[in-house]
């Protein structure tokens, strides 16, 4: 053995044990007769301490170490004389009989430390060593309990993990796929799966009434903080069930995850929202509730009065930002600007300032009273000392922006507590979307997606209005996962493909295995996928998913640490009868 103990875990009731450590050199530090050498590994850090008087063997040997120097150490335990409450191990110290040297290292090109300062680029081209920092080796820690969690909960559900195939057909119909050369099948291409979604439905008519599995799926698409193009999802379905036993199963999922990782409680049932209530008071279908500030449309109070951008606009909303009113004109200059950036796309912005003594001051006030400003302000529920922030124009474009704006402002108002968790269930989401450019309906789920029973009949009549039997969840203003209650009857199932525009054959050509599946018994069935990177970010108070994924991807999605995606050789092209065109001309 390399070694008796790890480097986070003696303590004061070691004291006098004769031990062995093996780890990384983290610092070293001279001082007078002493040496001091911070040995780490990927449980914690052990001061080590060398007497120049009578250990000059050794001290010879930490003469020649540097950083990240892979070294063991034989010593004798004691108590630190000046104590360190900030490290696991500060009651305590080795002083060392004898060092070896397993491995010298190059100097590395950042610091590993708790802060470093290396760049994203540069410790992501140094991952192997990125993942040394203490940061990153908690947040693989705790993916990996999450990991085991989410399995020990299943398992006590009676659920079975089945592993899905990776190479699969294309399913143009949601992201893009990546797509992979058949080199027996010459022209033709198997595609990575975006979801095992039907396969897990498959297994559902095989009889396996309760699947998961942390499967990794893959999304050509652009990337951005709580994307990669590869990522791992915590899937899961179930048979002979409705949406109320989907939504209870996995409620308690996310409760037992928090209470087994974060020690956090939820004493209340999750609350919940349909789609059309989420859009049209937070202007999002994944609503932050950890503050209020919802939207309040104020149109009826605003037409009349001859102020052009309110009387030609579909909508007009508001939303009170409690005691903002202080706000400088400067700073009302900096959100305006905001919400004109091109992402969010509102072309101006209207406010209203609640003052101390009951009167208001707008940016409109040559087109509103003051009953007019008030009648707003009450509708808002605004008191003096609140900031009333006004957008207008198209309804569901317009609602986005306030609902960027309102996440700002939370922000701002120090709103947004990452200590503070917020569950709801987003429900009763639109079946389909239509699309201008291509005149046609498209799924706002997936194809399998079931409707609501009771909205069944408005298929023929009304498509638009048809709801479907969908669900996300939500925590934070972060979508975790979402599912739905299936299709299992193969003639709604056909009829659903016929407004979303596929004829019978290229139904058949796409999902007959599916169809034809459907024919032999199906159950009831529906299910759930959560994304189980965004819920370990969400757990280690992260921005971006990036670093709780051991070798992600950068935002142009390659890996520069191997440096992928990368050319092939010719001979490889030539096996797969491939040909490689030069890249059009962007104008």
């Amino acid at each position: 053995m390399f070694r008796t103990h790890t480097c986070g875990e003696l303590r004061i009731h070691d004291v006098n044990k004769k031990i062995c450590l093996a780890g990384w050199v983290q610092r070293i530090r001279k001082m007078g007769a002493m040496t001091f050498v911070d040995l780490r590994d990927r449980y914690g850090l052990t001061q080590l301490i060398v007497d120049q008087e009578t250990n000059a063997a050794c001290i010879e040997t930490v003469n020649k170490m540097g950083r990240e120097w892979v070294i063991q150490v034989q010593g004798l335990v004691r108590e630190r004389s000046g104590k360190n409450p900030q490290m696991a191990t500060g009651d305590v110290e080795i002083k060392v009989e004898e060092i070896k040297v397993l491995n010298a290292a190059a100097t590395p090109p950042f610091t590993i430390e708790e802060q470093t300062d290396g760049g994203d680029e540069l410790r992501m081209s140094y991952r192997y060593l990125d993942l040394r920092r203490p940061p990153l080796s908690r947040n693989m820690q705790l993916r990996h309990k999450m990991a085991m969690a989410t399995r020990n909960y299943l398992d006590k559900q009676g659920f079975l993990e089945i592993e899905t195939p990776v190479l699969i057909n294309s399913t143009p119909e949601g992201a893009r796929d990546f797509v992979v050369p058949s080199r027996m099948n010459p022209g033709e291409f198997y595609a990575l799966p975006q979801s095992p979604q039907m396969f897990k439905q498959l297994l559902m008519v095989s009889g396996y009434d309760r699947y998961f599995q942390l499967v990794k799926c893959f999304r050509d698409e652009d990337l951005r903080a709580d994307r990669q193009p590869e990522f791992t999802q915590i899937d899961c379905e179930m048979s002979f069930v409705e949406q109320e036993d989907i939504l209870n199963t996995f409620e308690g999922l996310i409760r037992y995850l928090f209470k087994e990782i974060k020690g956090v409680e939820f004493k209340e049932a999750f609350r919940r929202m349909s789609w059309a209530d989420a859009m049209r008071y937070y202007g999002s279908d994944k609503p932050d509730l950890r503050f209020g500030m919802p939207l309040v449309e104020i149109k009826p109070l605003t037409s009349g009065r001859s102020f052009n951008v309110f009387e030609q606009a579909e909508y007009v909303g508001a939303i009170c930002a409690p005691g903002s009113a202080t706000y400088t004109r400067k700073q009302l200059d900096e959100l305006t600007e905001y919400v004109k950036r091109p992402q969010i796309g509102a072309k101006g912005m209207v406010y209203v300032r609640c003052e101390a003594d009951g009167s208001f001051k707008s940016s409109v006030d040559k087109f509103y009273n003051q009953d007019d400003l008030k009648a707003w302000a009450e509708v808002c529920k605004a008191r003096p000392g609140d900031l009333i922030l006004i957008l207008s124009g198209a309804t569901h474009a317009t609602r986005k922006a306030l609902s960027e704006l309102r996440l700002e402002m939370g922000r701002r108002l120090g709103l947004c507590d990452k200590n503070t968790y917020t569950p709801l269930w987003v429900i009763d989401f639109p079946m389909f979307e239509w699309d201008e450019d291509t005149a046609r309906y498209y799924a706002m789920h997936h194809p399998f997606t079931s409707p609501k029973p009771e909205d069944i009949p408005l298929l023929d009549q009304d498509p638009a209005q048809v709801r479907a039997n969908a669900y996300d969840m939500v925590i934070n203003g972060v979508e975790l996962g979402g599912g739905s209650i299936r299709i299992h009857d193969s003639q709604l199932q056909a009829k659903i493909f016929k407004i979303l525009g596929f004829t019978e054959e290229k139904a058949v050509q796409r999902f007959g295995f599916l169809m034809n599946a459907f024919k032999f018994g199906a159950p009831p069935h529906g299910g759930i996928a959560f994304g189980f990177d965004r819920c370990v970010s969400m757990f280690a108070g992260l921005d971006s998913i990036r670093d709780c994924i051991a070798f992600p991807k950068n935002n142009s999605g390659r890996d520069v640490m191997i440096d992928a995606p990368s050319a092939i050789d010719q001979e490889q092209l030539d096996e797969l009868q491939l040909k490689i065109l030069a890249p059009k001309n962007k104008e």
